[in-house]
């Protein structure tokens, strides 16, 4: 059987993919935690290989989405539905390996707090930063991570591949969406992923930052329900 397999982003886990874990029960999806378990985009690519066996649906936000590529680049033939929200194929930038790297010298001396409020502004749309609800479950499980997770994450997506070199040789069903007002992977991204991949579904959501599945849950369930329906399984 063809398991569905959401891949969270970023110190993220389950919390995250809430809605869309009630939402698309029927088709029983796991979440994976290879994130929190593996030093590098190539090696949890590798253990989430491993530790699932047979053909794969793969839903990737943000990092996850780069985990998800690189699942896809190891064993092309074990993917058979990619669906790639708010990420990037990109190599990382000078500029942002800067920024993750002051970052990462502040998590290492304790200094969560510094870094991740201020972030909260910059992963969701300015009307969605203002629910405390959401914001309140972002930063329960951006804490529970932990220091460690955060810096070990941030180090893995500072080396992480260029997924550009083998988008193009992907077979399977793409659907790449993003939030109109995304900050940190800019719709710009999800563009050029979508012009790569032969015959990719391109979606954006409106008013929506990074979080689109705790932004947008009804949406992304229905355009998520679409596309897995029509998927040749």
């Amino acid at each position: 059987m063809t398991q569905l397999i959401f891949l969270p982003g970023l110190a993220g886990d389950s919390q995250m993919w809430q809605a869309q874990l009630t939402g698309l029960a029927s088709w029983r999806p796991v979440v994976t935690d290879v994130h929190a378990r593996h030093a590098t985009v190539k090696s949890m690519a590798a253990a989430l290989l491993a530790e699932h066996e047979g053909d794969l649906i793969l839903c990737g936000a943000s990092m996850g989405g780069m985990i998800a590529m690189e699942v896809a680049r190891q064993a092309h033939e074990r993917v058979k539905g990619l669906a790639l929200l708010g990420t990037s194929a990109h190599p990382e930038t000078e500029d942002m390996r800067v920024l993750r790297e002051a970052a990462i010298v502040q998590f290492e001396l304790g200094q969560l707090a510094q870094v991740i409020e201020p972030n909260v502004a910059l992963a969701f749309h300015p009307a969605n930063a203002r629910d405390e609800r959401l914001t309140r479950a972002y930063l329960e499980f951006v804490y529970r991570a932990g220091a460690a997770q955060l810096v070990n994450q941030n180090r893995a997506v500072i080396a992480r591949p260029d997924a550009r070199t083998h988008l193009g040789a992907v077979r399977c069903p793409v659907l790449v969406m993003c939030g109109e007002d995304d900050l940190l992977a800019p719709p710009a991204k999800s563009r050029e992923i979508a012009s790569l991949v032969p015959h990719a579904q391109l979606v954006m959501v409106p008013q929506c930052g990074h979080m689109l599945t705790m932004e947008q849950p009804d949406f992304v369930n229905e355009t998520l329900a679409a596309w897995l329906a029509g998927l040749p399984l």
